[in-house]
């Protein structure tokens, strides 16, 4: 006899209700608003980050919209830190299901110019967090035999882009790592994806968006604007509901068109 399930709604495949979510860069402004859109979904969300007064604006809103989230600080670079942040949200919310790795920073400094405490910073931050972050919580999800993570990766990730170079390689690698990962855990239940913003005004990179920088970005956009940052909410909701169940390893580019344009 067939086992023939219901088709779930739109609403139910996209929904979190009773999931809980660690958005590490939760209180930055992409990775911010993705929390937020976890929380509308119903997730319980733990903002982790540096900055409390950042995460408690965060919070408010999350709030106000009747959603639960609660700040976490963490040194996502330590393995201790990273470790404790786990045993934290367990005890807080009773389980952890989706993991967002988005903290990141970035510099426009010539190549030739580039110090070894930046280049070790960048990708100390960039690659070496996401990492552990991967080891701590994807054993975990792996022990659960179920969960998502997604990694932000980055249009530099995809193709080289001028003027910053460590980040680029930095992102590259989580591409890459992330592909590793999904492989690996795959038949544990635990699917990895990258998310790939394209040009997003985002706190890291308003330094290095000078005007010349602006109209190269915008002649290689089809949609000849910048990203908003609630526009990358539905993809990452995508990927962390049961409607990406069967997505794993893949890179989703949400760039209006910057990727598949050339001349």
């Amino acid at each position: 006899m067939f086992n023939i399930q219901r088709m779930k709604t739109p609403a139910e495949l996209f929904s979190l209700q009773g999931k809980a979510a660690v958005v590490i860069g939760g209180t930055g402004e992409l990775c911010g608003a993705i929390a937020e859109g976890f929380a509308r979904a119903g997730a319980s969300v733990a903002l982790v980050g540096r900055d409390p007064n950042k995460a408690r604006a965060r919070m408010d809103k999350i709030a106000k919209d009747g959603g639960k989230s609660e700040f976490f600080p963490c040194d996502t670079t330590s393995k201790a830190g990273l470790q404790k942040l786990l045993a934290d949200v367990l005890a807080k919310f009773g389980r952890v299901d989706i993991l967002v790795n988005g903290a990141g920073v970035n510099s426009p400094t010539p190549f030739f110019d580039i110090t070894e405490e930046e280049f070790e910073k960048i990708i100390t931050v960039n690659l070496k967090g996401v990492v552990l972050a991967c080891q701590i919580f994807g054993r975990h999800l792996v022990g659960q035999k179920s969960g998502s993570i997604i990694n932000i990766g980055s249009a530099s990730g995809l193709q080289p882009l001028s003027r910053v170079f460590t980040y680029s390689a930095s992102k590259a690698a989580i591409h890459n790592l992330s592909k590793n990962l999904a492989r690996e855990w795959a038949a544990a239940g635990v699917r990895v994806n990258i998310l790939v913003p394209g040009f997003f005004p985002a706190e890291q990179n308003r330094k290095i968006l000078n005007p010349e920088r602006v109209a190269q970005i915008m002649g290689k956009t089809p949609m000849a604007r910048f990203g908003e940052a609630r526009e990358l909410v539905g993809a990452a909701l995508l990927l962390a509901s049961d409607a990406g169940s069967f997505i794993t390893g893949t890179e989703l580019v949400v760039d209006g068109g910057f990727d598949a344009m050339t001349i």
